[in-house]
């Protein structure tokens, strides 16, 4: 069995709203609501545990019953940091059954049910994969406040996800971790430092994260078009 864990438990405070910002209204629906969409869609996935602010919990079980959110399995209150989080989504999954666990942005509306295939694909395959998009920037490596140098675009990716791991692996990564440190926003780095390799599906720069205001109007207005 294959199992998302949406990690949607932040308080959004750039966001400069009184309301987390996976709950602000995208297209007249919940941002999480276009989050977990494709994953209901996905047939590679087969259950969803759902990562929230404590608070939030019962008034999203009410909304995701009405929104034809069948696959939630579980809501789990989220932690302090977005690993501690991920990790009490990760224990809540029945170990028995689960095989490969693929973890997202609750903020990451617009990832596809290809990528999420195909991600979930590669995890199946090699123990991790992580979908990645393209640097089109030049990106400069800084000294305070000086250059040091370019670094070649061609050799880097950005990370997205969902990122997905074979879930002995991910229980392994995330044993003796100090999940309170919040320098730790992304499964991968806690794989690599396991000496795995992670495999990497190229995905769409439109599967960004929304952390500002600015981002919710591109986003409704990708939705538009």
């Amino acid at each position: 069995m294959n199992i998302a864990i949406i990690a949607a438990a932040g308080a959004g405070t750039r966001m400069a709203s009184d309301r987390p910002k996976q709950f602000l209204l995208l297209a007249g629906r919940p941002v999480i609501f276009h989050t977990l969409k494709p994953f209901e869609e996905c047939e590679s996935i087969h259950e969803v545990i759902v990562v929230l602010p404590a608070e939030e919990s019962a008034g999203f079980v009410s909304m995701a019953g009405k929104l034809g959110l069948r696959k939630i399995a579980r809501v789990v209150p989220g932690g302090a940091t977005r690993a501690d989080s991920v990790k009490r989504g990760l224990m809540a999954i029945r170990s028995a059954t689960a095989e490969i666990v693929a973890v997202h942005d609750g903020v990451r509306p617009f990832v596809t049910v290809e990528e999420i295939g195909a991600t979930v694909a590669a995890a199946r395959t090699d123990g991790a994969a992580i979908l990645v998009a393209p640097v089109t920037d030049t990106i400069k490596q800084v000294n305070g406040p000086a250059v040091e140098k370019t670094l070649d675009r061609v050799g880097l990716r950005r990370a997205l996800t969902p990122q997905c791991f074979q879930y002995e692996l991910l229980r392994q990564a995330y044993q003796g971790v100090d999940v309170n440190d919040p320098s730790l926003t992304d499964e991968s780095a806690l794989v690599e430092r396991l000496g795995k390799r992670v495999t990497i599906v190229e995905g769409s720069a439109r599967n960004f994260k929304i952390t500002t205001a600015e981002d919710l109007l591109i986003a409704e207005a990708l939705l538009k078009n």
